[in-house]
C-alpha cells in the first residue's frame, strides 16, 4: 500500500478529525464530499427586488418630508400670507368663544325660566350675557349659515370680515376693533340725548298740576344750563315719573323710539315692551352689584362696560371717576320701584347728559 492510500484511509476514517491534513495533500478531500457538502453560494438579489426596495425607500422619504411640511404648514402660511392666517385665527378663536357664550346663555335662560326668582337669580355677569347674547346671535347667524354652504362660504366669510361691525359680534373683533366699535356705538347712542331732553322739556307743561312740578322744572333747568341734578334732587322728584305725562305708559311712541335709540336697541315692533324688559335687566344688574360687594369690588374692565351700558363714555376716565358715577346710578336705582320706570330709563340724561367725556365723544375737542 502506497503512502498516499494510507493517508487517504486515515482521512476518510473515524479518526480523521484528530489527524490534521497537510496542506500539500488537500486535493485528496474529495473523498469526504458525500458527508459534508460545500455550502451553496447565496443567490444574488434580482434587479426587480432591488428596484422595489429603492422605490419603497423613496416613497417613505417623500411621505416623511410631506408630513413635516404639513405639520409646519401654519408657519408656511404665516410667512407667505400673514393677514389671511391672522383672520383665520381670529375667526377660529371667535367661533369658540361665541359657542361657549351661547351654551352659557342657554344655561342661564333655563335658570331664569325655572327659578322662582326668575332673572333676579342671575349674577351681574350672567345678566350682561343674558342681555347681549340674543342680539349677537341675530347678528352673527347670517354669516355662520352662509359660510357653511358650499361655494357660498368662500364669498360670505371674507364679506363678513369686510364689515365686522355689521355682520359679526364682539367675539370676532380684535382688541383695537372692540375699542373702536364701542366708541362708535356709544357716539351714535349719545347723539339721541338732546332729542330725548327736548321731548322731556316739551312734557313739562302737562305736569303743572303735579306736586313735584317745581322739582322737575329745576332738574330740567339744570340740564339745560350745563349741570346735573344731585341724587337727592332726583329722588325728591321721582313721583313725577309715576304719573302722566312722564309715566312710562304715557310716553308717546316717538319718545319711546328716542329712548330705544339712546340705549342702542334695534328697530322693530314692541319697542315699549323691549324698553321695559331692558329697564328690569339693568335694574337687576344694579341689585347684583350691591349683592356682590358694591361698585368698588368690580374689575376695572367690568366697571368700564357697566358705564358703557348706562350711557357714559369711560375712555380717559380714572377708575375713581367711573366708580363715583356708577355709585350715583346704583343709589338712584335702589330707591326706585316699578312705577318709576320712566325715571330709571332717563338716568343717562339726568346723570350723563352734560358729562365732559360724553360731549367730547360727540363733538370732539371743539
Amino acid at each position: 500500500m502506497t503512502l498516499a492510500l494510507r493517508i487517504a484511509r486515515l482521512t476518510c476514517g473515524s479518526e480523521s478529525r484528530f489527524i490534521p491534513l497537510p496542506s500539500s495533500l488537500q486535493h485528496i478531500r474529495h473523498c469526504s464530499s458525500s458527508n459534508n457538502p460545500p455550502p451553496e453560494p447565496k443567490p444574488k438579489p434580482s434587479s426587480k427586488l432591488s428596484r422595489e426596495n429603492v422605490r419603497q425607500n423613496v416613497k417613505g422619504y417623500m411621505l416623511s418630508r410631506f408630513f413635516d411640511y404639513v405639520k409646519n404648514y401654519d408657519k408656511v402660511l404665516e410667512k407667505n400670507f400673514p393677514s389671511a392666517v391672522n383672520v383665520y385665527r381670529i375667526f377660529f378663536d371667535g367661533m369658540k368663544e361665541f359657542f361657549s357664550d351661547m351654551k352659557r346663555y342657554l344655561k342661564i335662560s333655563r335658570i331664569a325660566n325655572d327659578s322662582p326668582k326668575g332673572v333676579r337669580a342671575l349674577n351681574r355677569k350672567e345678566l350682561e350675557l343674558y342681555m347681549q347674547m340674543p342680539r349677537d346671535m341675530i347678528k352673527v347667524a347670517p354669516a355662520i349659515v352662509l359660510s357653511s354652504l358650499p361655494m357660498v362660504g368662500y364669498v360670505a366669510f371674507p364679506l363678513a370680515y369686510m364689515y365686522p361691525r355689521t355682520f359679526l359680534s364682539s367675539h370676532f373683533w380684535t382688541l383695537q376693533q372692540k375699542c373702536e366699535f364701542q366708541q362708535q356705538v356709544l357716539s351714535e347712542r349719545l347723539n339721541n340725548n338732546r332729542a330725548v331732553l327736548r321731548s322731556m322739556q316739551a312734557l313739562l307743561k302737562g305736569a303743572k298740576k303735579n306736586e313735584q312740578y317745581e322739582e322737575i322744572q329745576t332738574i330740567l333747568g339744570l340740564l339745560g344750563s350745563g349741570f346735573h341734578p344731585s341724587v337727592d334732587q332726583l329722588l325728591e322728584a321721582k313721583e313725577v315719573f309715576a304719573k302722566p305725562p312722564y309715566q312710562f305708559n304715557s310716553l308717546s311712541s316717538k319718545h319711546i323710539k328716542l329712548l330705544a335709540l339712546m340705549y342702542g336697541l334695534p328697530g322693530g315692533f314692541f319697542r315699549r315692551h323691549r324698553m321695559a324688559e331692558l329697564a328690569f335687566i339693568i335694574h337687576y344688574m344694579d341689585l347684583a352689584i350691591t349683592r356682590e360687594g358694591d361698585v368698588h369690588n368690580m374689575p376695572q374692565e367690568s366697571i368700564r362696560y357697566a358705564c358703557f351700558i348706562r350711557g357714559l363714555n369711560p375712555c380717559n376716565l380714572s377708575n375713581e371717576e367711573m366708580v363715583e358715577w356708577l355709585r350715583n346710578w346704583v343709589k338712584v336705582s335702589m330707591a326706585l320701584k316699578e312705577e318709576h320706570m320712566s325715571l330709571f330709563l332717563h338716568l343717562p340724561i339726568f346723570l350723563g347728559y352734560n358729562h365732559p367725556n360724553n360731549w367730547q365723544l360727540i363733538y370732539g375737542k371743539h
